[in-house]
């Protein structure tokens, strides 16, 4: 046995352990995930031949179980290599919608984001999930989630993001660098994390302004706290740069980064940051290939201007870390009752994803006819999955046989069924501050 399997091996008793209850039901649902690339519903997962129970035992798993999630977490942490000190820790943050519906009787449903199923605009119901997973490679579509949890209707996509970041950063050994979206680009997100030991690189809404800092007092009234106000979308309105520069990319062709130094946002004048434009040069772009992108660096140790713009790139692993979750593993397919157990179910997700990153050495490509062969080294959370059967025929399973439990002696006699409630959906509001009104002259 050779040091990858032993690894994979340990990393999967140790999951095993941090189950909890129906963790022999549980392990082996995630199993029949792993090894089952089409499913129409939750319950044909237990028709895999790697689920040795029952279907109602699949249910009862979720019931049960009950997963360690900050021992998960730590777990995860300890399988990130120390890395060179020209190579630091890169974490991405990001939420994603569980769409559900038709599940009136579902609890703290929330308007989220998603596909355009509500009148033809770009929002469903069901539950929002926030994820923050670890980068490990500079190309590619691996994400490794360290947390990945709901978003409850009294929480905002960055108050969650915001605890998830404190909690994973008080493990690590070294301060990482982060990136996130436009939805993270604002002064409540900045306030919120300057005391977390964190760089950020966080895109800006080409429409957002900023402000240079402040001019030197000059000893008349109230010291300024905002300079030079420079609109994103107004070139005019722009300053000059500190930093410019040209690069060739094999990939994106000539790429044009200006930078900006000692900015903030309004709401937040005490935090300066770096502001950095990035362009793509040449003639035949198409509108949404010349559309420019703004980045912000708040960070100790802020990497060169030749390599931020690709280092932002990275981010874009956890969109396809969504996707994958949602098709191959099939998160959403599950139509659960209660938010207790899709927290459950979720939190198998991560482990599945730690899984195939930690077999991808020794899976053998095993493509349909139609996919291209591709070496290990680039081979994807999808082509990993797809071999994994044959890996786990040779590894085994830490989960017990099933035992005869005898036969349920189901429904009372005479007793009443009763409907279940049905909840409201919550419709989140943004309380914004309001501005003193000027007095009349």
């Amino acid at each position: 046995m050779n040091q990858s399997t032993q690894k994979l091996q340990d990393f999967r008793n140790e999951v095993y352990q941090l189950l909890g209850p129906a963790k022999d039901s549980t392990f082996e649902l995630m199993d029949a995930i792993l090894v089952t690339k089409n499913v129409y519903s939750l319950v044909e997962l237990s028709l895999s031949p790697v689920f040795r129970r029952k279907w109602s035992s699949l249910y009862e798993a979720l019931d049960d179980c009950r997963p360690k999630t900050n021992k998960l977490m730590k777990l995860y942490i300890s399988e990130i290599p120390s890395s060179e000190p020209s190579q630091r820790i890169i974490l991405a943050g990001d939420h994603t919608p569980w769409p559900r519906t038709e599940a009136p009787t579902l609890k703290d449903r929330t308007y989220e984001h998603g596909a355009k199923v509500i009148s033809g605009k770009p929002i469903t119901l069901g539950h929002g999930y926030s994820t923050l997973a670890w980068i490990p490679k500079e190309k590619g579509s691996w994400a490794l989630p360290l947390r990945h949890e709901r978003i409850t209707s009294h929480e905002t996509p960055i108050t969650r993001a915001v605890l998830q970041l404190k909690q994973v950063c008080r493990h690590l050994e070294e301060r990482p660098i982060t990136l996130w979206d436009s939805e993270y680009g604002c002064a409540n997100f900045v306030k919120l994390t300057s005391e977390i030991n964190a760089d950020k690189l966080m895109r800006l809404r080409p429409n957002r302004c900023v402000f240079a800092k402040a001019p030197a007092y000059q000893g008349k009234g109230r010291p300024k706290k905002h300079g030079h106000k420079m609109k994103l979308s107004a070139p005019i309105t722009w300053a000059i740069p500190i930093e410019s520069i040209e690069i060739n990319d094999s990939t994106w062709g000539v790429v044009k980064i200006q930078k900006w130094s000692q900015f903030h946002f309004y709401e937040s004048a005490e935090h300066p940051m770096e502001i950095i434009l990035i362009q793509r040069q040449g003639k035949g772009l198409s509108q949404k290939e010349a559309k420019p992108m703004w980045l912000a660096w708040i960070g100790t140790e802020q990497p060169s201007l030749m390599s931020l713009w690709s280092l932002y790139l990275k981010r874009f692993a956890i969109e396809h870390w969504n996707r994958f979750v949602k098709q191959r593993l099939h998160w959403t397919k599950a139509k659960l009752g209660n938010t207790e157990s899709g927290q459950r179910w979720s939190n198998l997700m991560p482990i599945l994803t730690w899984q195939l990153w930690l077999a991808r050495e020794m899976i053998e490509d095993n493509p349909l006819p139609w996919q291209k062969p591709q070496p290990l080294e680039k081979l994807t959370p999808g082509r990993v999955a797809q071999g994994f059967a044959g890996l786990l025929a040779v590894i085994g399973t830490p989960a017990k046989p099933p035992k005869p439990r005898g036969k349920s002696p189901g429904w009372e006699k005479g007793k009443k069924r009763k409907k279940k409630p049905r909840y409201p959906v919550v419709k989140k509001t943004v309380t914004r501050q309001k501005k003193d009104k000027k007095e009349a002259d």
